[in-house]
């Protein structure tokens, strides 16, 4: 079947605003989103960046936004667009370095805002046990890759580029419900601000962008509820 790719291409260093480019190409059903950009730069467009690393969902940096939706180039396959035209353009709310490729400097930075590390003051005899039930508790949120999917895709940072973002968020939670960190209060301060987690407004825009299938909402709520909490 032939399909017409329609991508957005800016060089910051020279363009003064982006402009579309449009590729047809003859694809299979089971080709995904990454092997097309590839046979695109290879046989077509040598110029068209984007970003490419493990290419199997595990290391985020393939983030782009196709048909006007965050997703992961390597995990989405033609037959799952279900249309003959797609449309793709960089995740938005970051800076674009060039076509497919932003500016991930803020994004990181906010995520170290929320100490995304064990705070662990005293060593252990051996190892830092966890019994099943803590580790339950901590699952879903050990799952994320950093992406940026769902920050990108937060109205809220959109308004308030000031805002940490969901990511930023779900690391707090992932460090401050882990039974083994020995200062928890620390990741809740760093969030407990107009540019934290009361910032959410619940739109659920980053759960639906989430590759993993976190609910990214979800984690956030328990954040909120364990801050309502301290204070009574």
């Amino acid at each position: 079947m032939q399909v017409t790719f329609s991508i957005q291409r800016y060089d910051s260093s020279k363009d003064t605003k982006p402009y579309r480019q449009k590729f047809k190409l003859e694809v299979e059903p089971t080709d995904r989103i990454l092997d097309c950009l590839d046979r695109i730069k290879w046989d077509f467009e040598g110029s068209l960046t984007y970003r490419r690393s493990c290419s199997h969902g595990i290391c985020g940096s393939d983030a782009i936004n196709i048909n006007g939706k965050n997703m992961l180039a390597c995990q989405i396959l033609i037959q799952d667009i279900k249309k003959k035209f797609i449309r793709i353009d960089p995740i938005p709310g970051m800076p674009i370095i060039k076509d497919l490729v932003v500016d991930t400097t803020d994004f990181f930075t906010k995520y170290e805002v929320v100490k995304p590390y064990l705070i662990a003051k005293n060593p252990p005899p051996k190892e830092r046990y966890q019994s099943q039930a803590d580790r339950a508790v901590i699952d879903e949120s050990v799952n994320c890759i950093l992406c940026g999917a769902c920050t990108s895709s937060c109205p809220s940072m959109w308004g308030n580029p000031n805002y940490l973002g969901p990511a930023a968020m779900l690391k707090a939670y992932r460090f401050a419900f882990d039974s083994r960190d020995e200062a928890p209060a620390e990741h809740l301060e760093a969030i407990d601000t107009s540019d934290g987690v009361w910032r959410c407004h619940t739109i659920f825009n980053c759960v639906e962008a989430c590759p993993k299938e976190i609910n990214l909402t979800w984690h956030i709520s328990q954040l909120k509820k364990k801050m309502v909490e301290r204070e009574l």
